[in-house]
């Protein structure tokens, strides 16, 4: 996992598996469910290392031989995918938490003012009692992210993580300074965003690829 000095709060993960698969993800030859297979691998894949510092607590089990001393989630943890591309990355999280619960929190743009708004979100009640990991497969502008952890942080969330595959280095700006306690953890950063706020060389649109829907 690499550290950017440059984007101090940015963690890339650069493990063989995922440069790889992110070979896959990134070829506009692999079909929706290659690229849906995919996809939740490498997010299973960055997810072990993103909650590298969940806290624990103590617990006991008995083994077939006598008790033993073990530990255990201290908190629950929530992902919340911001819809819809977020959706899936959320199978591959969940095979590895399956205890997490999950939230969601549908941000689009506004035509006229350009801004994030939102038009959809249900979260467990009690979310700022643990860990939070948003997940989208895209920080490109850095609109969508921000404006889902404000709304998370609002809501008393402080343990607040995000998870991407591809980043743009013009949206990990916005995050930091937006949020500078938010560590964000990307498979990749990219070079830019070109005219129509896609990042290159990037993936594509990852909803319409993970959906079919091109």
């Amino acid at each position: 996992m690499l550290i950017s000095d440059e984007h101090p709060t940015l963690r890339t993960h650069d493990h063989p598996l995922i440069c790889h698969k992110m070979g896959i993800l990134r070829d506009v030859a692999t079909p929706p469910p290659t690229f849906r297979r995919v996809l939740g691998e490498v997010a299973g894949l960055m997810t072990y290392e993103a909650l590298r510092d969940l806290p624990t607590r103590p617990a006991t089990v008995t083994t077939p031989i006598t008790e033993c001393e073990t530990r255990e989630l201290a908190a629950p943890v929530t992902i919340v995918p911001i819809l819809r591309a977020g959706l899936g990355m959320t199978d591959g999280i969940l095979r590895l938490v399956p205890e997490a619960r999950v939230g969601h929190i549908g941000v689009q743009r506004d035509e006229s003012t350009k801004r994030p708004v939102e038009y959809y979100e249900k979260l467990p009640r009690d979310i700022a009692d643990g860990p939070v990991l948003v997940v989208d497969p895209m920080l490109a502008t850095g609109g969508s992210a921000t404006f889902a952890i404000s709304d998370l942080k609002r809501r008393g969330c402080t343990q607040i993580r995000f998870l991407c595959l591809v980043a743009a280095p013009e949206g990990v700006k916005v995050v930091h300074e937006d949020h500078p306690d938010v560590v964000i953890h990307a498979a990749a950063l990219d070079e830019r965003l070109n005219e129509h706020a896609f990042i290159v060389p990037g993936l594509g649109d990852a909803g319409d690829r993970i959906f079919g829907t091109l």
